[in-house]
């Protein structure tokens, strides 16, 4: 007899939750205690009174993992909801890199040529280096500074990933 091994698959995790002192830290927690990896995080309020804060997890896992993963989630008492995008199908996700690129001459045309391909805007610019802004898909982003090391990638600062459900239901 076979046993069926599970492939980890990437998930991103909506998470509502009160926005109070200490919440990140105990969701952190509940992934660094079961040795789950936190691929992207991010946190923003999502309310006017700034009360509710939806906090976006990248993780891997396989199908039981993910599910045990969320169900930990809800437990938690300042959490309002769990969502699993990755799920419920159709979402939007984006993230967001500051990409510096030092470079004269010849490589420095190629990375405004390629920053031009891949939209990404010069946010700030000398006589011998670039800082661009690139958004989009995780890919996308990856590609971008995969193409600048070639040209004379010097530093990069990320986003996290930030996802939300595509039509008029609320995540």
């Amino acid at each position: 007899m076979h046993i069926k091994e599970e492939m980890a698959e990437r998930h991103t995790l909506s998470i509502l939750v009160d926005n109070e002192a200490g919440i990140l830290a105990r969701i952190a927690g509940l992934f660094t205690a079961r040795g789950y990896n936190i691929e992207s995080l991010t946190v923003a309020e999502v309310t006017e009174k700034q009360d509710v804060s939806r906090i976006t997890i990248v993780t891997s896992g396989t199908p039981a993992v993910i599910e045990q993963i969320i169900h930990q989630l809800d437990r938690l008492i300042p959490v309002h909801s769990v969502t699993d995008l990755s799920a419920r199908g159709p979402h939007v996700e984006r993230e967001m890199a500051l990409v510096k690129v030092a470079g004269t001459g010849e490589h420095r045309i190629e990375a405004l040529r390629l920053a031009d391909v891949y939209r990404a805007r010069v946010v700030d610019s000398t006589i011998s280096s670039f800082v661009f802004e690139v958004t989009g898909s995780t890919e996308k982003v990856d590609t971008f500074i995969k193409l600048m090391r070639q040209v004379g990638l010097v530093e990069i600062a990320r986003t996290g990933v930030v996802a939300i459900n595509r039509g008029v239901e609320r995540t």
